[in-house]
């Protein structure tokens, strides 16, 4: 297993979708000078006496009740067992991962009072492949992501279960059997954990880094369904965009153009055809398809900065000895850019589906009715139509904003929240929703190019046409539609597709290095 080496404060995007997507995480050494002093701050401010939030009162609307120094330890099991209150499926194992990597991160940097031994116990699960089952419900996404994360913190005092590997057992076996040993909590420590945005930043990235593929793969079937339709690449000259200026247009127009670039199917009707604009979903590809990229470059220079940021309370600053307490657990900014990657998922499902509606009305393709032969006898894609429909409908609904909502907690002490939990964690769902359209559209787009043999499509896109034609055969008749469906949306899900025509002939979105 590949271990990432986390620089505080300065991760950047590639990073955490290495560990996204399988490898474990370690601070550089050098950030324990400032563990240690974070610490030590938190020692001295015990040794004064005054009353300071989350190390020596209660919490929340509590926080006016003053803990003695005795029962200072209690209170931080005590704020993770009450807190450890979510409820729902457990995380998935790579965002919950991807979680405690963040958290990691965030105490790394010496503003939240934690001992080294946390530090390097978050360090033991992500090496040791341990993973706390982590309720995914019970987030509001303000006053940090308390339920989530206390769920962290308990397995880490020996409470409660962790999947060991995909193997579900007791936390204290757990760590016994990796030889480690349970956590004492410290002062503060309980809080230190439990604060933060950790739990939305995780699963939004790991929406945004989906989201990415979806969208490369979006563009693939786009450009493969324009040469199905007998479309034209007229609308995705240079000039045009050029014209308008944004940065996503003209690189979503430059990867279409390319994509079909060398396409005999695109060659035989340069001269002579009657039709004179295509359908905006063939035409208009690159002002929605680079919008979408746009924003969700937005979404990624957000959450770039907050999973570098320190988002728990108080903050402690060991150069004057101050706990300043705020509201960096606050996760408005992982709202605002996770409603933002839905409606981009939501809008590039959604084209792919008129795309699809397209290729299946001989109307508007000039292909046979539902891409079938022999219609009538046969239904051929009149369903996977339907599907693709149903799909984009229930992305309509979940894209509505998360963000403009709000509930107050805690007997109003938490006033307004940002629920940027939910909002995050739609978007796995959203992704594969719209996967299962691209998928639908892959094989729709790869039929229709059928009916132009002996013409072939450009290179990029034979070599995807090939691909499919590998795992799911042309529809003479109709068949069992279902298994050729999975496959198509595993091609897409998987990232085959893109790798297909390779990286480098689409855009990335921001932080990612095309290989």
């Amino acid at each position: 297993m590949k271990t990432v080496l986390l620089s505080p404060g300065a991760v950047p995007l590639a990073a955490w979708r290495e560990i996204y997507r399988g490898a474990s995480a370690a601070i550089d050494p050098a950030s324990y000078a400032a563990i240690e002093r974070s610490a030590e701050a938190v020692a001295a401010i015990i040794a004064k006496g005054a009353p300071v939030y989350g190390i020596n009162t209660g919490f929340g609307k509590l926080a006016s009740v003053r803990i003695e120094a005795a029962d200072l330890g209690t209170l931080q099991r005590n704020i993770v067992l009450s807190h450890a209150a979510g409820v729902g499926e457990p995380m998935p194992i790579p965002v919950a991962r991807l979680m405690i990597a963040l958290k990691l991160g965030s105490l790394a940097q010496g503003a939240s009072g934690v001992q080294a031994a946390t530090v390097r116990l978050l360090e033991a699960l992500l090496a040791k492949n341990l993973t706390p089952v982590i309720p995914c419900q019970g987030s509001v996404g303000a006053s940090g992501d308390l339920a989530p994360l206390a769920h962290m913190a308990a397995a880490m005092i020996g409470v409660g279960d962790v999947f060991a590997g995909d193997r579900r057992v007791p936390a204290v076996q757990a760590l016994a059997d990796a030889g480690l040993t349970p956590l004492v909590l410290g002062a503060k420590e309980g809080l230190a954990l439990l604060n933060g945005t950790q739990f939305s930043t995780a699963y939004a990235l790991a929406g945004l880094f989906e989201a990415e593929n979806l969208f490369g793969a979006a563009l693939v079937t786009g450009a493969l369904s324009t040469d199905a339709a007998r479309g034209s690449d007229a609308p995705f000259d240079p000039r045009i965009h050029r014209l308008r200026g944004h940065r996503g247009q003209i690189e979503a127009a430059d990867s279409l153009r390319r994509l079909m670039a060398g396409s005999a199917i695109r060659a035989s009707h340069l001269v002579g055809d009657e039709r004179v604009q295509d359908p905006y979903c063939l035409r208009c590809q690159p002002q929605v398809m680079g919008a979408a990229l746009d924003i969700l470059r937005q979404a990624a220079a957000t959450l770039a900065t907050e999973a570098n940021g320190v988002t728990d309370n108080p903050l402690i600053f060991p150069e004057t000895g101050e706990a300043l307490s705020g509201g960096n657990f606050h996760a408005e900014p992982v709202a605002f850019a996770a409603d933002i990657i839905a409606l981009a998922v939501c809008e590039i499902g959604s084209l792919a589906e008129r795309r699809v509606a397209m290729l299946v009305d001989p109307a508007l393709s000039g292909l046979p009715a539902f891409l079938t032969p022999k219609p009538g006898l046969n239904s051929g894609f009149m369903i996977p139509q339907v599907t693709a429909a149903a799909l984009v409908s229930e992305n309509k609904q979940r894209a509505y904003p998360a963000s403009v909502d709000s509930i107050p907690t805690s007997a109003n002490q938490e006033d307004h929240v940002s629920m940027a939990a939910h909002g995050a964690r739609r978007l796995l769902g959203m992704v594969g929703n719209a996967c299962g359209v691209v998928g639908i559209e892959l094989l729709a787009a790869a039929q229709g190019c059928d009916f132009h043999r002996p013409l072939a499509a450009s290179k990029s896109l034979e070599a995807v046409r090939d691909l499919v034609r590998r795992a799911v055969p042309h529809l003479d008749n109709d068949r069992h539609f279902h298994p050729d469906l999975e496959k198509a949306i595993a091609l897409v899900a998987s990232g085959a597709i893109v790798e297909a025509v390779g990286r480098d002939v689409l855009p990335a979105v921001e932080g990612r290095t095309p290989s």
